[in-house]
């Protein structure tokens, strides 16, 4: 078989190993005589293999109308041939092309939202497991054989305890009742190491009943606090504080 126009079209094919072996042998041996076809191979071979990584589900039910209705609409180019090689597009060379460039661009949006799936999965997983180191932590400082209690209320009807391990060097903030912070705002929690207050995080502004461990250690603080303060926090206290506990010894 002779170097045809047609052997320009069956790249998409190749790559997917959907030639007859006579076909194929006719291709492979105008691969090595065409630098266009070659590269083209390479990189829709690439495509195919990260395409086959992903993992499968269900598509859509409109899917299949949109990829049939791009396959009429999608001109898919040949490779680029040296100038100096004029051709006509064979009418099923065309079809080839419209079909493979159809079914690609259909194995991407699958490969897309796969992807995107597996991430929002992988984020549920972390943030589950980051919850549960969370409230073990929060479980061994109120379990601790030497954990102390302190209680004062918190301006506007709310109710705070703060509890302290100095064995393991942390405390815990309980607070209950809290009202929904103003949009923008978030309650912060400080240490208070004699006249410097040392942030120490910050609560979920969603909830009105939560047990928050401070972060960092206590070291020797001798209170904490509870502000009202910017989204995100702040680095000094910017309000004055809706309540004030001394740390028990």
């Amino acid at each position: 078989m002779t170097d045809t126009p047609d052997l320009h079209m069956l790249t998409g094919a190749y790559a997917l190993d959907a030639l007859e072996d006579e076909e194929r042998q006719a291709f492979e041996a105008h691969l090595t005589r065409c630098a266009a076809c070659e590269q083209e191979v390479r990189e829709l071979s690439a495509a195919a293999a990260r395409l086959g990584l992903a993992a499968t589900l269900s598509p859509p039910a409109h899917l299949k109308n949109q990829v049939m209705g791009r396959i009429t609409e999608v001109r898919q180019e040949p490779p680029h041939a040296p100038v100096s090689v004029v051709y006509r597009q064979a009418p099923r060379g065309r079809a080839l092309r419209w079909a493979l460039a159809a079914c690609v661009a259909g194995m991407a949006v699958l490969g897309g939202t796969t992807v995107w799936q597996h991430h929002q999965a992988d984020e549920a997983r972390r943030q589950a497991w980051a919850t549960q180191v969370q409230s073990e932590r929060i479980a061994e400082v109120l379990s601790a054989p030497d954990a102390k209690v302190a209680s004062a209320a918190v301006t506007g009807g709310a109710h705070g305890s703060v509890v302290v391990s100095r064995s393991r060097d942390k405390a815990v903030f309980i607070a209950s009742g809290m009202a929904e912070p103003p949009k923008g705002k978030v309650y912060e929690l400080w240490f208070a190491d004699g006249d410097h207050m040392r942030p120490a995080g910050l609560m979920d502004p969603s909830r009105a009943d939560q047990s928050v461990l401070l972060a960092g250690a206590v070291g020797e603080a001798s209170g904490m606090g509870v502000t009202l303060e910017p989204a995100g926090g702040s680095k000094q206290p910017t309000t004055q504080p809706l309540a004030l506990l001394d740390l028990p010894a």
